[in-house]
This record gives structure tokens, C-alpha cells and sequence, in this order.
């Protein structure tokens, strides 16, 4: 079974002006599409591998031999953070029910989980992602990784560990074309662009 780039659930213009329609393009038909094609092709050495779930994928990176697995990781890891990331996108929603209870409860406010949200996003130096996680204790956390790492591969590998429940793309390509340098602008926007009743999905499966 090879993987294949999911299709977005709006249109690249849908979430204007906060994510413009060029970036959303590039960043779904070239740069995941890469991730894509790039998994299929490491996997080819891996056929036991070939029918997992992306997800399952790279929470199972200790199966593919040391001297591969940086390419998988890199990969499949990217492949995996955008398919969360696509969902994890939309207009106008609001956050409510048992996972706003829950950032209340684990950070106090919902201002403070922004503000320590968007620290994790603006300080990661050079590419990656910032998260909002469950973890294994059942509390809510905010981490981030380098570059297509998840906290789905583990402590060992990506630093940190947790179910993510939101994440943020904090790579050049996610945002370049309409901020630059701005990233602190681009991590402002996300807000207006989050899909809460994706994230509360998330959450509440998780915890049933």
C-alpha cells in the first residue's frame, strides 16, 4: 500500500486573509506531496512497514535500521504533521465543551495557554512545529519539535512525548510568501484560522 496526499476539505483560498491562497497551494501540492513521495519511496525497502497508518508509522521508527531511519523520519514525520495540520484548519470556529475545560484546568486561562502556545511557535529556532499535546497523565501540554518531528515519535527521538491534540507549521514555507520574517504575525493569524471542533475531536476520542 503506498500513501497518497489527501485532499484539502476547503479550498486554498478558503482561508483568506489569515493563510493566502498561493502559500496554501505550494504548501499542499509541493510541499507535502514531497513527503508523500518521498515515504513511498523509503518504505520500498520496508514492505512490512507499507501497511500502516502514517501515524502508526512514525511512532514505530525503531524498526527501520539507523542508517535509514533519519530519511524516514524526516519524511514520513512531515507526511504524518501535515495530514493532522490540514484538518486541523478552519474559519470561525469556537472553542468550547470538555477541551476548553481542559486548557482552563492545565494552564489556567485561555490566555495563558496562547501566550505560551505562541512562545513555543516564535522561539523554535530554525523549522519545526509548536503543539498542544495530551500526555500520558491525561494533562494538556504545549511543546514543540525540529523540523517534521512529532510527538507521536517519543522522547527518544523528537525531545518531547504526547498525543497532539493542535499543531502550528512554523517552517519558512508555511508562511514566507505573505509574512517574510514575520513569523510572530503569521502565529497571531493561526488563531482566526483554527479549527477548534477538529482539535475538540481530537481531544475527546482520546480521552474516552
Amino acid at each position: 500500500m503506498s500513501h497518497s496526499l489527501p485532499s484539502l476539505p476547503y479550498s486554498y483560498d478558503a482561508l483568506e486573509p489569515h493563510f493566502d491562497e498561493q502559500t496554501m497551494l505550494i504548501h499542499h501540492t509541493k510541499h507535502h506531496q514531497t513527503y508523500v513521495a518521498n515515504t513511498n519511496t523509503a518504505l520500498e525497502n520496508f514492505p512490512e512497514l507499507a501497511g500502516l497508518d502514517i501515524d502508526d508509522l512514525v511512532q514505530q521508527l525503531d524498526r527501520i535500521p539507523a542508517d535509514k531511519r533519519t530519511f524516514m523520519r524526516n519524511n514520513a514525520g512531515g507526511h504524518s504533521n501535515h495530514s493532522m495540520f490540514w484538518k486541523g484548519l478552519k474559519l470561525d470556529t469556537t472553542l468550547s465543551g470538555a477541551l476548553k475545560a481542559a486548557i482552563e484546568r492545565d494552564f489556567g486561562s485561555i490566555d495563558v495557554f496562547k501566550t505560551k502556545f505562541e512562545q513555543a511557535a516564535a522561539t523554535r529556532f530554525g523549522s519545526g512545529w509548536a503543539w498542544l499535546v495530551l500526555k500520558e497523565d491525561g494533562k494538556l501540554d504545549v511543546v514543540s519539535t525540529a523540523n517534521q518531528d512529532s510527538p507521536l515519535m517519543g522522547e527518544e527521538i523528537s525531545g518531547t512525548s504526547g498525543y497532539p491534540i493542535l499543531g502550528l507549521d512554523v517552517w519558512e514555507h508555511a508562511y514566507y510568501l505573505k509574512y517574510q520574517n514575520r513569523r510572530p504575525d503569521y502565529i497571531k493569524a493561526f488563531w482566526h484560522v483554527v479549527n477548534w471542533d477538529e482539535a475538540a475531536r481530537r481531544y475527546e476520542e482520546k480521552i474516552k
